[in-house]
């Protein structure tokens, strides 16, 4: 009888992800090695300390400061470390010594993935991250594998739980932002720094990843539009609610022609009204969901768990045991599927819906200047909504209008916003956010 190989795995990171890969690979270890044919031996896992506390109990002599000494003896490293530095440099190393690397870091192969996918291809080993978007949710490998033969059209992600749970308790109880923040943090949906998910930075870089695959182009986190979510108030929130509408922060990558004639893709992050009943409308909690649009396959939903330890541990496995099993039988690596080069397209070439609420003075006229200005810069209003304000201190009355518009560009929608602001009838404008699925 053969002897089973044993391939040695270098793991970069033991936080709350590592901790579940490390105690998977151990206790698990033997419904792995069926799975790939040959064992999957730990030999160390880097940190910055290894006296740290931490939630799974694993053996101590695994520990090790010495990322490098660690990666060059690696058949496979896996990097969980996050950042940009000293990971990249760990990856290209481990590349480069002819490992095959699985990584979660999103940041990082949004704003440096050419420079790994070169260096794999080089050395003709695999660098897989399916961990780098959407936690447990095989996204990645559907896309660049299943949908190969197909073209995809669009995808709309919610692909930040944070943001998603923050959102969803805002409508859900009418909290305010900041709450609903306040108590992401206190159930660990939040960092105690929360930028990177409320501005969009996150969700930006899996926007990223998601148009380079969909679109077999490479894409950056410089080619996203990125606005988070610290603008939209609770009445933002209500005043969706009552026209049937839920705000989600959404990854958006679609193919477009823009004015020109030049066909590329639109890659923008930014929160969206929904119609309710949308599948990615029903999207709770910190849960997250994508949604693809191909040429043949039509509409497809992919649902589950963004986060936390044991389901992107999940993801992690599931690339490594793929790695694995390609040293084995043989083969080149595999990577990427750019096939060209497809222009990423500004904002303004973008088409879309906007909602637009305006305060504007209560008096004959209002509602027939404000439609004729929406004419006159090609917009269509599909919705218009109006509730009258009276102030028992004041004898001016006001209204509240709220306007859905058809899809039309992004640049012909903002001039019409920039228009309404000037006309002498507004006393303000109180809300703009963008409309999809109507």
């Amino acid at each position: 009888m053969t002897e089973m190989r044993t391939l040695k795995v270098a793991l970069l990171g033991c936080g709350n992800v590592g901790a579940q890969v490390a105690r998977i690979l151990i206790e698990d270890a033997d419904a792995l090695a069926a799975r790939t044919g040959a064992r999957l031996q730990l030999s160390g896992i880097a940190v910055r300390n290894v006296n740290a506390p931490r939630d799974v109990d694993l053996p101590q002599e695994l520990f090790t400061t010495d990322a490098e000494t660690l990666v060059k003896d690696a058949d496979l490293v896996i990097e969980l470390m996050g950042g940009i530095e000293p990971a990249r440099t760990l990856i290209l190393a481990a590349l480069r010594n002819g490992a095959c690397v699985v990584t979660g870091n999103k940041a990082l192969l949004a704003q440096d993935g050419p420079t790994l996918y070169e260096e794999a291809d080089k050395a003709g080993v695999q660098l897989s991250y399916e961990a780098a978007v959407a936690g447990a949710i095989p996204i990645l490998r559907p896309i660049r594998d299943s949908l190969s033969g197909d073209r995809i059209t669009r995808v709309l992600g919610i692909v930040n739980g944070t943001t998603n749970f923050i959102l969803d308790q805002m409508d859900t109880t009418g909290a305010q932002f900041r709450d609903a923040l306040a108590e992401a943090q206190r159930l660990g949906y939040a960092e105690a720094d929360p930028t990177a998910d409320v501005e969009g930075h996150d969700a930006a870089a899996k926007a990223a990843i998601l148009a380079s695959l969909s679109f077999h182009t490479r894409f950056s986190m410089d080619d996203v539009h990125c606005e988070g979510i610290t603008s939209v108030s609770a009445s933002d929130i209500a005043a969706a609610k009552d026209a049937g509408f839920v705000i989600k922060l959404l990854a958006i990558a679609e193919k477009l022609t823009d004015a020109d004639g030049t066909e590329g893709v639109s890659v923008r992050v930014h929160p969206t009204l929904l119609p309710r009943e949308h599948p990615l409308a029903a999207v709770r909690g910190a849960f997250n969901a994508v949604f693809i649009e191909a040429e043949n396959a039509g509409e497809l939903m992919f649902y589950g768990q963004g986060a936390g330890g044991t389901p992107t541990a999940s993801a992690v496995l599931g690339d490594l045991v793929s790695a694995a099993r390609r040293l084995v039988l043989g083969g080149p690596g595999r990577t990427e599927t750019t096939t060209g080069h497809v222009p990423a397209l500004p904002i303004d070439a973008a088409t879309t819906s906007y909602y637009i609420g305006l305060d504007v003075a209560d008096q004959p006229g209002v509602l027939a200047r404000i439609a004729q200005l929406f004419a006159e810069h090609g917009v269509s209003i599909e919705i218009m909504r109006q509730t009258i304000h009276r102030d028992a201190e004041s004898t001016v009355e006001s209204a509240e209008l709220r306007i859905v518009t058809h899809r039309a560009s992004e640049a012909a929608l903002a001039a019409t916003v920039e228009a309404v602001k000037g006309l002498d009838v507004i006393n303000s404008v109180t809300s703009v956010l963008r409309v999809e699925g109507v």
